[in-house]
């Protein structure tokens, strides 16, 4: 059961080329911030191109709860008119922030440095997902978490009345944590510093700067540097949201082992910290190719044309990438197991804490459809199929979205086709990824029970 209502069973069947556009959603991590952002500055931001997706619907609710403004105006196009920063109101009942821990992270860390009281929650799959990492250093500000063993949700945060500025090195690549602290650090006095010791995601930079805030980021032999300082006005900002990376690799790896595609996915955020995967499929031979390369809003975008690549091959993937393509090891492993060769990933361990241990469920679930692979601690190898991978297997999602979408897209080549128990979780991230795929050409279909 999906904590957003009955199960759902889906069924992908191996499909003819696929061709055509596919019209992605804006990008998931950019839409959250917008709305936090948003909610910090004092006036109306307006956003275009936001994800309508469920995770990032219920940080909407969150702010509104905060006491911002969230209108939505059709189409993708909303608009938050902020409180400020140290504005928040405490809200009057739980937040529920669904399946999305990006989400709770980052909306824990907005308001832990405001004097106020807020309690967390989210579905069966969240609940059981890790909080410490953020709820640790947010105790440095003067903040307190109670909440349920290790750190898990239900949660509550008491903010902190006289929050003091930190200085914090993440202990591992989380762009989340990093964000948490920083937006923290925004009604802190004085300056705080956050230290990665590996580059993630840099959309929380880049916006905060956006926004009015003052923020450097050096190069250091401890890591990456980051100064903010605290208590600024934020200023409202127009924001035309770019297309999620997370969701084009969807579609852009269909079209690779689906025999004869040809796709084109417009207009896609290639943000360094984002693009991993991309760079990793075409050492593999895939033929992805950038057109229209351009920037917009200051982040990299371009235009990208997959077609089938019957001839890729195993490799091993930088493990110091990891980082900018963690969501979409998944979706890789797919691809893996259509190549020739073994593809070894390391420096993985962020994906036994995701919405599932992403590697034991992809692992359980390639394993059913034919498909030889080793796993450790922070690694996993996939062993390729040369072409072809026998399917016919049920693979169980554990309320992850990723995991139902990679599992309905390796049905699209396999040769029997690919089930899983549920696909509910889908909304969360990508909405429209039943009729979009359906649109390029591909089988999908819901045998609800």
């Amino acid at each position: 059961m999906s904590g957003h209502g009955a199960a759902i069973p889906m069924t992908s069947q191996k499909s003819g080329p696929l061709t055509g556009q596919a019209d992605v959603p804006g990008d998931k991590s950019i839409s959250h911030r917008s709305l936090i952002l948003g909610a910090l500055s004092v006036g109306e931001t307006r956003i275009q191109g936001l994800l309508e997706g469920v995770d990032v619907l219920d940080t909407g609710k969150a702010m509104q709860a905060f006491g911002a403004e969230v209108i939505s105006h059709g189409g993708g196009s909303w608009s938050v008119h902020g409180v400020g920063v140290g504005g928040f109101a405490e809200p009057d009942h739980v937040i529920d922030c669904g399946n999305s821990g990006t989400g709770v992270r980052l909306i824990m860390g907005a308001m832990a440095t405001s004097p106020i009281t807020a309690t967390f929650t989210g579905d069966g799959s969240l609940n059981k997902r890790p909080m410490g990492r953020v709820t640790d250093p947010l105790t440095f500000f003067g903040a307190q978490s109670h909440g349920r063993s290790e750190g898990r949700l239900p949660l509550t945060i008491v903010g902190a009345a006289e929050a003091v500025p930190v200085c914090y090195t993440v202990p591992m690549p989380s762009a989340q944590v990093k964000s948490a602290v920083l937006l923290a650090g925004l009604n802190a006095p004085g300056q705080t510093v956050v230290i990665e010791k590996e580059a993630t995601r840099d959309h929380t930079e880049r916006m905060l700067v956006g926004f009015g805030a003052e923020l450097t980021v050096e190069d250091s032999e401890e890591g990456r540097v980051i100064t903010l300082t605290g208590q600024p006005e934020l200023y409202p900002q127009d924001i035309i949201v770019p297309r999620d990376p997370s969701s084009a690799a969807f579609p852009v790896c269909a079209a690779l082992i689906v025999e004869g595609s040809d796709v084109l996915v417009p207009n896609i955020g290639l943000n360094p910290t984002r693009a991993g995967l991309f760079y990793t499929l075409q050492d593999m031979g895939a033929d992805l190719t950038f057109e229209n390369m351009r920037e917009e809003g200051g982040e990299p975008v371009a235009d990208l044309r997959a077609k089938y690549s019957p001839n890729m091959h195993g490799i091993a993937v930088p493990p110091e990438r990891a980082a900018s393509m963690i969501d979409e090891y998944p979706i890789l492993s797919v691809v893996a197991s259509f190549a020739d060769g073994i593809t070894r990933m390391h420096g993985v361990k962020e994906l036994r804490v995701k919405e599932s241990d992403r590697i034991e469920a992809m692992a359980t679930g390639l394993r059913a459809a034919g498909v030889t692979v080793e796993e450790g601690p922070d690694w996993w190898h996939v062993h390729g199929c040369g072409g072809s991978v026998k399917g016919g297997a049920t693979a169980a999602t554990h309320l992850d979205h990723r995991i139902a979408m990679s599992f309905l897209i390796l049905g699209m080549a396999a040769d029997q086709g690919m089930s899983i128990d549920d696909g509910v979780p889908v909304a969360t991230s990508f909405p429209i990824f039943e009729p979009l795929m359906a649109h390029l050409g591909a089988s999908i279909r819901r045998t609800e029970v």
